[in-house]
C-alpha cells in the first residue's frame, strides 16, 4: 500500500501550564494533556472550565490540543463520560486519544467531526490491529512501544492509518494496558489511571528455586528511558505522522528541552539534512530527566540493555568514580566536569541493597592538592566537599558510581524558553498585498493551514509624489510581525499605479492582519453534536438473547503436558491450551479430542507484523480459539469456515459498549477485563446476557506482560530469541517481592514474559451472585501448579457447584492447596461501592 510522505508532528506531554508554555514556544505542532477525568495520568491536567480558553491559545498560536481520554470506562460512568466527550468536542480539542473500543466508537457517533486516535493501551503493534481501531471510528493509532523500526515500517506499507510513535521518555516493561500489577497490588488499576509502578521496585531472582545473584541489577523490571533523536531520519521516511514524547508529570525545563531537540532534528531530517545535535545538547537531555537513555526496541530487541537494573529513578548524568573517602569530602575520578551547586549523588548498587538510603548533596567545593580550585579537568582526581553533615562518608564506597542529578545552570539555559515575553517559536505566514492607486490596500495573511484574514485601509491609496509602493519595500515593512507568533514566509504584491502609504499606515495594517488572523484561528470549529448514548445502550441490551437456563460449565486452560494429564481424568466441560512451545500443540489437541471433551487453543496476547502466520497455524489445528489479541480478531473476520471464538480479558471488555461491540466481531463468549470486580461482573451479565460471559473463578492474575525477556537478561549472555539459547523451555523463574511472596514468570511464543500473581485469585465467595446472575461458564486457569493440584482444584469446584461445598469450605480448600495462600485479588469489591446507579433504564 503506497503511503504518502509527510512531516511527522512534533508532540509534546502537558501536565499544566508551565509545561504547556514551554512546549508552544520550543516548537511543538501539537500536545496531548488530560482533563479532569478518564485520563491516564491521574495527578494531572486541566479543568473543564479551562479547557475552551486552553484550546483558543493553543490554537492562536498554531499548536494542536489532544486529550487523553485513554482508561476503561465503566458501565456506571457511561453518562458521565457522555457528557465529557460532548464538552471536549465542543470546545474545540482536536483529537481524543482513546483506549476503551466502545468508547471511542461513542464518540465517534456523538461527534464524527471530532477525530480519534487509537490509544497505545490498545496494544496496536500490527496492521491489523490498526485496523481493528479504524473499525471502532479511529483515524490514528499510537503504535506500541516495543515495535521496531522494521515492525514500524511494515505496518505503515499494510495500512493507511495515520501512524503515531513514541521517542522519547519513561518506558512501561508491560506493554500498555496489558498491566494488571497496580490491579493485584495495589487496589488501583493501570488501565484506570492509577498505576503503582510496581515495575519501579526491586525484586529477587528465583530459577529452578535456588535464588539467583542478581548483583547490582536488582530493579530487574524496570527498563531504561527511550531516547529515539537518532532515529528520526528513519522515522521520517517510513512515513510516520508523529513522533510523541511521553512525560506529563515532568517539569517545564524537560518538556522544553526535549520538544526544541525533536523539533530541530524533524526540521533537519525533513530537510534533507543530518541531524545536528551536539554533545552538550545530548547531556542536556540527559540530565533534565533520564533513568539512563537508549533507544532500546525500537533499534532492535537487546534484552541485555533495556533494563540495565542498577536503580529506578532519575539519575541524570554520570560524572564520575569515587577512588575514595577523606575526613571532609570524597575523591573522586572525574569524568566530565562538575562545579558548586552541581547536585551529586553516590550510587551504592554494587554493595548495597536497594532500600538504603543514597548518600548525596549539593557540592560546596573541589579541591586539588590540598587546595581548592575553580579549574576543574575531566580525567583527574578531586576531593569533593559538601555542606556539613550531607554527605556520610562511611556510606561511600569506592568504585560507586557519580551522578550529577541536577545541575542549576540548565535552568538559565532554557530560561528563553519558559520566561519569554514575546513568542519564541513563530509559525510561517505569507502574505498578499492590493495597492490600487484610488482604491483602498488591503492585506492577507495566510497561514500553512489556510486560515486567511484580510485588513482593509478605510481611505483610498495615493499617488506617490516621490518614492512609491515597491515589492521589496513591503516586504521590508511587512516582515516586522514580532510578537505575533508568526514569521513572513513569502510576499506577493498586487500593485496598479505608483502609490504612496505612511509607514504608520503599513505598521496598522500588519497589525490589524494578523490580530485578525489569530482570532480566526482561535475560534472553536463548528461541529454536529448530537447525544447518543441513549440509543447505543437500547441497542446494545436490545441484542441480548434471550435467558436459557443450561447447567454450570467448568472450563480448564492448562500451559503444561502434566497438567494436560490431570486436566483429561476430571473430564471438565472443556479444555484450553496455553503453550510456550507451538510443536506441543497438535498432538496435545489430538489427544483432547480422542478424549471427545471440546478443545480451545489460546492465542498470544501480542503480534508483531511478523507474527500473522501464526493465525493460519492456530487454525490448522482445528480447535477452538480463546483471541487475546485486537489484531488477531480483526485478521479473522471474514475467514471462512472458523471455529468458536472465545475472546478473553486482554481484549479489555469493560462495558456493555465494548463487550456488545466484540461480540458482533463473532465471538461466542467474552471474559471481562481484570479491571472489574465481581459486583461490576455480575452487573454487566445483566446486561449483555450471563450466556455471553465467561469469568475466571481461578487463576493467576497476569500482573506484568513484557517485551523484556527475563530468562535472556539473567540466564544468558544473548540479546534476543536467535542467540539466548531459550533458557525458558529448561529453567523455571520466579520474581520475590518486598513481602516476600514468589511470582512465577513465563515465556510465551513470541518470546514475551508474563510474571504471574504467586497466589492465585479465587471467586468462591461471589459464585453465588454470579449463578444467581445466571452466569454459568466458569474458567479455571493454571500456571505452576502440580497435576494433583490441578485435579484438586477442579475437583473442589465440582463439589461446590453440585452443592457439596459451601462458599466458606471452597475457599478453605483452595487455601490449603496453595503454599501462598490465595486472594481475592481484582475481584474484591469496596465496601460501599454502588453498581449501575447511573443507568436507570437498565
Amino acid at each position: 500500500m503506497a503511503r504518502a510522505r509527510v512531516k511527522p508532528e512534533v508532540m509534546s506531554p502537558v501536565g499544566g501550564w508551565p509545561q504547556l508554555r514551554a512546549a508552544v514556544e520550543a516548537g511543538a505542532d501539537a500536545v496531548f494533556f488530560g482533563v479532569e477525568a478518564f485520563h491516564a495520568r491521574a495527578k494531572v491536567g486541566f479543568t473543564n472550565e479551562q479547557l475552551p480558553e486552553l484550546m483558543r491559545t493553543l490554537h492562536a498560536r498554531g499548536v494542536m490540543g489532544f486529550v487523553t481520554f485513554n482508561v476503561l470506562v465503566f458501565d456506571g460512568e457511561l453518562r458521565e463520560a457522555e457528557r465529557q466527550l460532548i464538552h471536549l468536542a465542543e470546545s474545540g480539542v482536536d483529537a481524543i486519544i482513546v483506549q476503551d473500543h466502545g468508547v471511542a466508537r461513542l464518540a465517534h457517533e456523538i461527534c464524527p467531526d471530532l477525530p480519534i486516535h487509537g490509544s497505545t493501551q490498545m496494544s496496536i503493534t500490527s496492521a491489523e490491529g490498526a485496523e481493528l481501531a479504524r473499525r471502532f471510528g479511529a483515524s490514528r493509532v499510537v503504535l506500541g512501544r516495543e515495535l521496531s523500526l522494521r515492525d514500524i515500517g511494515r505496518i505503515a506499507a499494510q495500512t493507511d492509518m495515520e501512524l503515531e510513535t513514541f521517542v522519547h521518555g519513561a518506558l512501561c516493561v508491560s506493554y500498555s494496558g496489558q498491566c494488571f500489577s497496580s490491579e493485584a497490588w495495589g487496589g488501583r488499576s493501570a488501565n484506570r489511571g492509577q498505576c503503582a509502578q510496581a515495575c519501579r521496585l526491586p525484586y529477587d531472582l528465583f530459577v529452578d528455586g535456588l535464588q539467583r545473584d542478581l548483583g547490582d541489577a536488582r530493579y530487574l523490571l524496570s527498563p531504561g528511558d527511550l531516547y529515539a533523536l537518532h532515529q528520526v531520519p528513519d522515522l521520517v521516511e517510513l512515513g510516520v505522522n508523529c513522533l510523541k514524547i511521553e512525560g506529563r508529570y515532568k517539569d517545564a525545563e524537560f518538556v522544553a528541552l526535549t520538544t526544541a531537540a525533536y523539533r530541530k532534528a524533524v526540521d533537519e531530517a525533513w530537510a534533507g539534512l543530518p541531524l545536528s545535535v551536539t554533545p552538550g545538547e545530548e547531556r542536556d537531555l540527559e540530565q533534565v530527566y533520564s533513568r539512563g537513555l537508549g533507544p532500546h526496541f525500537i533499534a532492535g530487541t537487546n534484552h541485555q540493555t533495556v533494563v540495565r537494573g542498577r536503580a529506578p529513578r532519575h539519575r541524570g548524568v554520570r560524572v564520575g568514580t569515587v577512588r575514595g573517602t577523606t575526613e571532609r569530602g570524597v575523591l573522586v575520578d572525574l569524568s566530565e566536569t562538575v562545579k558548586p551547586g552541581d547536585g551529586l549523588v553516590f550510587d551504592p548498587a554494587n554493595w548495597r541493597t536497594p532500600e538504603g538510603r543514597e548518600e548525596g548533596g549539593f557540592l560546596y567545593g573541589l579541591w586539588q592538592g590540598g587546595r581548592q580550585t575553580e579549574e576543574v579537568r575531566p580525567g583527574q582526581t578531586y576531593e569533593l566537599r559538601f555542606g556539613r553533615g550531607a554527605v556520610d562518608p562511611a556510606r561511600v564506597r569506592p568504585g560507586d558510581p557519580v551522578w550529577r542529578t541536577q545541575d542549576p545552570t540548565l535552568v538559565a539555559r532554557v530560561k528563553p524558553l519558559l520566561d519569554a515575553a514575546d513568542p519564541v517559536y513563530t509559525r510561517p505566514v505569507t502574505a498578499h498585498f492590493r495597492g490600487h492607486v484610488g482604491e483602498p490596500p488591503a492585506l492577507t495573511l495566510t497561514d500553512e493551514h489556510g486560515h486567511a484574514a484580510t485588513a482593509t485601509l478605510p481611505d483610498p491609496l495615493q499617488p506617490a509624489r516621490n518614492r512609491g509602493l515597491t515589492e521589496e519595500g513591503l516586504r521590508e515593512s511587512l516582515g516586522k510581525l514580532g510578537g505575533t507568533g508568526y514569521h513572513l514566509a513569502g510576499l506577493t504584491a498586487d500593485l496598479a499605479g505608483l502609490g504612496f502609504l505612511p509607514v504608520s499606515a503599513l505598521n496598522a495594517l500588519r497589525r490589524e492582519a494578523a490580530e485578525r488572523l489569530t482570532a480566526l484561528r482561535a475560534e472553536a470549529p463548528v461541529r454536529r453534536i448530537t447525544p447518543r448514548l441513549e440509543g447505543a445502550l437500547r441497542e446494545a441490551v436490545a441484542a441480548q438473547p434471550a435467558s436459557i437456563t443450561t447447567p454450570d460449565r467448568l472450563h480448564v486452560l492448562v500451559r503444561t503436558p502434566e497438567q494436560l494429564d490431570a486436566a483429561l481424568e476430571a473430564r471438565p466441560d472443556s479444555v484450553t491450551l496455553d503453550y510456550l512451545e507451538l510443536y506441543g500443540l497438535k498432538p496435545s489437541v489430538e489427544r483432547v479430542k480422542a478424549t471427545g471433551i471440546p478443545v480451545r487453543v489460546a492465542s498470544p496476547r501480542i503480534l508483531k507484523p511478523t507474527e500473522q502466520n501464526l493465525q493460519k497455524f492456530l487454525l490448522s489445528l482445528g480447535a477452538e480459539l480463546l483471541v487475546r489479541s485486537g489484531g488477531l480478531l480483526e485478521g479473522l473476520q471474514g475467514t471462512p469456515d472458523l471455529p468458536a471464538l472465545m475472546g478473553d480479558f486482554s481484549l479489555n471488555a469493560a462495558n456493555v459498549l465494548t463487550t456488545r461491540a466484540l461480540l458482533d466481531l463473532g465471538l461466542t463468549r467474552v471474559t471481562p477485563t481484570h479491571d472489574l470486580n465481581a459486583r461490576q461482573i455480575t452487573d454487566l451479565a445483566g446486561l449483555v446476557g450471563p450466556q455471553r460471559l465467561e469469568v475466571i473463578a481461578y487463576g493467576h492474575l497476569p500482573v506484568f506482560h513484557t517485551e523484556h525477556c527475563v530468562f535472556c537478561r539473567f540466564l544468558s549472555d544473548g540479546t534476543d530469541y536467535t542467540n539466548c539459547g531459550q533458557p525458558c523451555e529448561s529453567h523455571r523463574v520466579a520474581l520475590r517481592d518486598e513481602r516476600g511472596r514468589l511470582h512465577p514468570v513465563m515465556a510465551d511464543v513470541g518470546c514475551r514474559n508474563t510474571v504471574f500473581e504467586g497466589r492465585p485469585q479465587v471467586a468462591g465467595g461471589h459464585l453465588a451472585t454470579w449463578r444467581a446472575a445466571g452466569l454459568r461458564d466458569f474458567r479455571l486457569e493454571f500456571v505452576h501448579e502440580s497435576p494433583e493440584e490441578v485435579r484438586e482444584v477442579i475437583a473442589a469446584h465440582r463439589a461446590y457447584l453440585a452443592g457439596e461445598l459451601d462458599a466458606e469450605a471452597l475457599a478453605a480448600r483452595l487455601h490449603a492447596l496453595s503454599e501462598a495462600g490465595t486472594t481475592e485479588g481484582s475481584l474484591f469489591v469496596p465496601p460501599g461501592f454502588e453498581g449501575l446507579t447511573t443507568l436507570p433504564m437498565l
